[in-house]
C-alpha cells in the first residue's frame, strides 16, 4: 500500500514537471515567433523599396527613349525635356500639353509631341512613386564629395549630358526606425541620357 501511494505521487510530480515544461517551450517558442514576425516585416519593406526602385529606374529609361526618339527637341538649348526640379504634387510641367490624348492631335509641332510626352510621364510617375520628386537639367558633377546623389544642377554648357533624377518618400529600412526618408534629402535614381547627335 505504501509503495502505491509514493508512486502515485511521484507520477503526479512528474505530470506537474512535464506541464511546467510545455509551458517554458511555448514562452520560447513565442520569442522565435515574434523575431520572425519582425523579419517578415523587414522583407517586405525591403521588397517594396526595391519594387519602387524598380519601377524609378524603368520610368528614366522610358523617359530617356522618348528623348532618343525626339532628339532634334532634346539637343536643343532650351529643350522641352530640361524642366529643371518639380516636387509638386501632383507632378505637372511648367507647360504642360494634353495633345497626345485621345481626340487631340500634336500634327508636326515635335515641341509640342515633347510637352505632351513629359506631361504624361510626369503623371505616370506621380502615379507610382510616394512623394516623387523629378529633376531633368544638364548636369556634370550630379554626386556629392561623399558619394551621394545631389538634387543641384551645376551646369549651364549645352554640350553636358542630360541627367533625369527621380526621388521619392520611402521608410527607412532600419529596426525600429520610423523616420521616413523624404524625395527631397536626395535623388535615389540618376540615369544620364544620351538623345544622340544632330546630323
Amino acid at each position: 500500500m505504501n509503495s502505491l501511494s509514493r508512486h502515485v505521487r511521484n507520477v503526479r510530480r512528474v505530470a506537474g514537471f512535464t506541464l511546467v515544461e510545455v509551458l517554458v517551450s511555448i514562452v520560447v517558442l513565442s520569442f522565435g515567433l515574434l523575431g520572425m514576425v519582425g523579419l517578415q516585416a523587414g522583407s517586405l519593406q525591403a521588397n517594396r523599396d526595391a519594387r519602387l526602385q524598380s519601377t524609378a529606374v524603368v520610368l528614366a529609361r522610358e523617359l530617356a527613349e522618348m528623348m532618343r526618339g525626339n532628339k532634334d527637341q532634346a539637343l536643343l538649348a532650351t529643350s522641352p525635356y530640361l524642366i529643371g526640379e518639380i516636387s509638386s504634387n501632383p507632378l505637372v510641367p511648367p507647360t504642360a500639353s494634353y495633345c497626345l490624348a485621345i481626340g487631340q492631335n500634336c500634327g508636326t509641332d515635335k515641341a509640342a509631341v515633347a510637352q505632351a510626352e513629359l506631361t504624361d510621364w510626369l503623371a505616370r510617375v506621380s502615379d507610382a512613386l510616394p512623394g516623387a520628386r523629378v529633376s531633368i537639367c544638364r548636369d556634370t558633377a550630379p554626386f556629392a564629395s561623399d558619394g551621394t546623389a545631389q538634387w543641384t544642377c551645376t551646369s549651364t554648357d549645352n554640350t553636358d549630358p542630360i541627367l533625369v533624377k527621380i526621388g521619392w518618400s520611402r521608410p527607412s529600412l532600419k529596426t525600429g526606425d520610423t523616420t521616413v526618408q523624404q524625395a527631397s534629402d536626395r535623388p535615389s535614381v540618376v540615369l544620364p541620357v544620351t538623345p544622340g547627335s544632330t546630323l
